[in-house]
């Protein structure tokens, strides 16, 4: 740590007002109320997501309005997974509303001129911050974060200009994720138009599509000729637990996570068609072995079964192979033989099998599919020839989206790096623009 560094407190650079104790009743329907920040609206590395937004035409105080350039801050974390209790989250410009967050939020306002927001942002996400949040979260079904805690958070920073150069770097860095972000998501449209296409259609031997309206009626809507419906278990590997859930808390908790081993899989590490490597959590080889029915092989389905993320899924690649799951995944271990498994994960990211998830999950913070649920479902099938052609397709589209995702995985690992290097000192500050031209 260098010698111009300050030490101080979240106290004694910024105020915390805790959000608004409402009512359902207190909401309102879009356009007649102020946007209403729930705990959904935050995601995990300081992200929004507008998914979580409500309306309110409750009462509340001035100092509970969201102002330009404050800092939110999570306050319960309804997974229980510790990845967003005391994250914070910057607020997008609502254009001038009254923008006004829940009783799971917290509010951050600068009270001096000694601390940077946008540095503070960035200090509030590397791991003895997130540590102590951690740390200073209680809970059995839901973790609470102590708001009492939160001020009596220490850190160390430089000058407040030093601070915002610091963050620009950031910043920077950040514009290059969303803009990966963005070309990830175009790709994912991409595919999902040619998935449409090959589940409406099918294919002929030599992998071309066959003419539109050719096909079978069915109470899923036309499927291709020659297919039909069945379940996980027709294409199930039989030598292994065909579908299994991952261990719960008495089996693997928080005490049982390393800084090094085994990695564990958790349902944000499973997003649709592809598994996102960036935030992994360990267990000691030990523990792995205690664990081993729920060890990944390449091949396996990995399908997220609670919460808003329910239906959620991915094929395990050769990179997780030897991995464990935790509670929130469900394994599907598929048999090569049967099936192509690239196929099978296309169907699930498909309209009949999202459709039955979307009716089975239920609703509420409880939301979920269990095991047996997972069976019951409906799952178009092709021939077994079929799927081989399709996978082969999809494959080829897939390519494109895994040179992205690496791609995002190296900026992840820079910001990594670079968090960790100028937000504790350790980078001197006349090198921060070595540090940018890393960007």
């Amino acid at each position: 740590m260098r010698d111009d560094w300050q030490g101080t407190t979240l106290g004694a650079a910024t105020r915390l007002t805790k959000g608004i104790t409402y009512a359902s009743s207190d909401y309102a329907p879009e356009g007649e109320g102020h946007p209403f920040l729930t705990i959904k609206c935050v995601d995990k590395g300081g992200g929004f997501s507008k998914e979580g937004l409500k309306y309110y035409r409750g009462i509340y105080e001035q100092d509970q309005v969201v102002r330009r350039g404050d800092l939110v801050i999570a306050l319960t974390d309804l997974t229980r997974a510790g990845d967003i209790i005391g994250s914070p989250v910057r607020v997008p410009d609502f254009g001038g509303m009254t923008v006004l967050p829940s009783m799971d939020l917290a509010i951050l306002r600068r009270i001096g001129e000694d601390v940077d927001l946008h540095f503070l942002f960035y200090r509030l996400m590397i791991h003895d911050a997130r540590r102590y949040m951690l740390a200073h979260s209680a809970g059995t079904t839901v973790l609470h974060l102590e708001s009492r805690s939160i001020p009596k958070f220490r850190f160390r920073a430089p000058r407040v200009e030093v601070q915002a150069r610091i963050a620009d770097v950031l910043a920077t860095l950040d514009e290059a994720l969303e803009q990966t972000e963005a070309l990830i998501a175009k790709t994912q449209q991409i595919k999902a138009g040619l998935m449409h296409d090959l589940f409406t259609r099918g294919v002929t031997p030599d992998g071309h599509l066959r003419p539109v309206g050719q096909g079978t009626p069915t109470r899923f809507g036309l499927l291709p000729q020659g297919w039909g419906v069945g379940s996980l278990l027709d294409i199930a590997d039989n030598l292994r637990q065909p579908i299994l859930t991952g261990p719960f808390g008495v089996d693997l908790g928080n005490d049982d996570f390393v800084a090094e081993g085994v990695p564990v899989l958790r349902i944000g590490n499973v997003q649709s068609g592809f598994l996102d490597l960036a935030d992994l959590i360990f267990i000691t080889p030990r523990k792995a072995r205690e664990l081993y029915r729920y060890i990944i092989k390449p091949g396996d389905l990995l399908f997220a079964r609670q919460g808003a993320t329910t239906g959620r899924n991915a094929l395990a690649t050769d990179l997780v192979s030897g991995c464990i799951i935790n509670y929130h995944i469900i394994r599907v271990a598929l048999d090569h033989n049967k099936c192509a498994p690239l196929f099978v994960e296309a169907a699930f990211n498909g309209e009949i099998v999202k459709r039955q998830v979307e009716r089975d999950k239920g609703r509420g913070t409880r939301e979920g599919i269990n095991s047996a649920q997972l069976k019951a479902l409906k799952v178009p099938l092709a021939p077994p020839p079929e799927q081989r052609a399709m996978a082969a397709i999809l494959r080829d589209q897939n390519a494109q989206a895994v040179t992205l995702l690496d791609q995002r995985s190296k900026l992840l690992e820079l910001k990594a790096g670079l968090m960790h290097d100028l937000l504790t000192g350790r980078v001197p500050v006349a090198d921060i623009h070595k540090a940018a031209a890393r960007v």
